[in-house]
C-alpha cells in the first residue's frame, strides 16, 4: 500500500462554495473561466514536453512504441490518444498502446482495488512483451496513483524511459519518471474532480505528444493526413478533395486514384510517378 504525505493541489478545496445554489449560467461560466486557465498551466509545461517528445521520436525511430499507463479518467484519456493513432496517421495499431488500470473493462465501468494494486502495472506490461527500447509515460492528475508510480519504477529498473503527465508538483510519479511533464492546474470546481481542469490539461499535452511524434515521424505531409485510413465517408471525402487540390483532378478521377491506392500518400506518389516516366 502506498501512502503519500505531500500535499495535493488537485484535491485542495474549490475556490468556488455552495455550488448547489447557483444557476446553470453562473455554473457553465465558472467553469468556463476555470478552463481558460489550463493553457497558460500548459503553456508553462512546454519545456518539458519538448523533452518528452523527443525521446519519444527518438526511440520510435529505432523501432520502440509508446505505451500510456494510467488509472480512472487518466487512463482512458491515454486509451482514446492511442486508438486515435491508427486511423489519423495510419499507423500499426501496437505503435501507440493504452493500458488502464483493472483492464478493457475498466474504460466504461471503475474496477474496484485496481488503481492500488502495485504489481498490476508491470504485469500488463510484460503481457505486451514491453522491452528496453520502449517508451512508458504514466498519466495521473494526482501524481501518486499506485498503478502509474509502481510501473514507472518496474520501467526504470529494466532501463525502459519513463515519461509522466501529472498536475502536482514534486510528486511520486515524477520523481519516478525520467521525463516528467507537470501541469499545476489548480483546484478545481468541484473539489478533486480532476476529470475537469486536469483531464483537459492532460488531453492537450497527450495530443501535443502523439501529434507531433506523428510529425516528426513523417506520418504528415504538409498539413494533411495523407496516411489517414478511408474508414467512413467523410475521410474518403477529405482523401478525394485532398487530391483534387494536390493533383488538379476532377472529383472523379481522384476518388478513383484514391481507391486503386488505398492512401492520399500513395496516390500522390502514383501520381509523380506517372508524371516523371512520361
Amino acid at each position: 500500500m502506498y501512502l503519500y504525505s505531500m500535499e495535493r493541489i488537485t484535491e485542495s478545496a474549490s475556490p468556488h462554495r455552495h455550488l448547489e445554489t447557483w444557476s446553470v449560467h453562473a455554473l457553465i461560466t465558472a467553469m468556463n473561466r476555470e478552463d481558460a486557465t489550463v493553457h497558460l498551466a500548459v503553456e508553462k509545461a512546454l519545456p518539458q514536453i519538448e523533452a518528452l517528445v523527443t525521446i519519444v521520436v527518438s526511440c520510435m525511430e529505432r523501432g520502440g512504441r509508446l505505451f500510456y499507463i494510467g488509472a480512472g479518467t487518466s487512463g482512458r484519456l491515454g486509451i482514446l490518444d492511442a486508438s486515435e493513432c491508427p486511423p489519423t496517421f495510419g499507423v500499426p495499431a501496437d505503435w501507440v498502446n493504452g493500458l488502464i488500470a483493472g483492464g478493457d473493462s475498466a474504460i466504461r465501468q471503475a474496477v474496484e482495488g485496481a488503481e492500488d494494486d502495485a504489481q498490476l502495472a508491470w504485469s500488463d506490461l510484460q503481457a505486451c512483451q514491453i522491452h528496453s527500447g520502449d517508451v512508458v509515460i504514466g498519466i495521473a492528475a494526482s501524481g501518486t496513483t499506485p498503478y502509474v508510480v509502481s510501473g514507472l519504477e518496474a520501467c526504470r529498473s529494466e532501463g525502459i524511459i519513463t515519461g509522466c503527465i501529472t498536475c502536482n508538483p514534486g510528486s511520486p510519479v515524477a520523481n519516478s519518471a525520467d521525463f516528467p511533464v507537470e501541469v499545476v492546474t489548480g483546484p478545481e470546481l468541484v473539489s478533486g474532480s480532476t476529470r475537469l481542469k486536469a483531464g483537459t490539461a492532460q488531453k492537450m499535452v497527450l495530443n501535443m505528444i502523439s501529434t507531433a511524434t506523428m510529425i516528426r515521424l513523417g506520418r504528415v505531409l504538409d498539413n494533411r493526413m495523407v496516411d489517414m485510413k478511408l474508414a467512413n465517408q467523410k475521410l474518403v471525402e477529405r482523401g478525394t478533395l485532398m487530391l483534387m487540390q494536390e493533383m488538379g483532378l476532377t472529383e472523379s478521377d481522384a476518388r478513383t486514384k484514391l481507391f486503386e491506392a488505398g492512401s492520399v500518400r500513395q496516390a500522390l506518389l502514383n501520381g509523380r510517378k506517372a508524371k516523371g516516366a512520361s
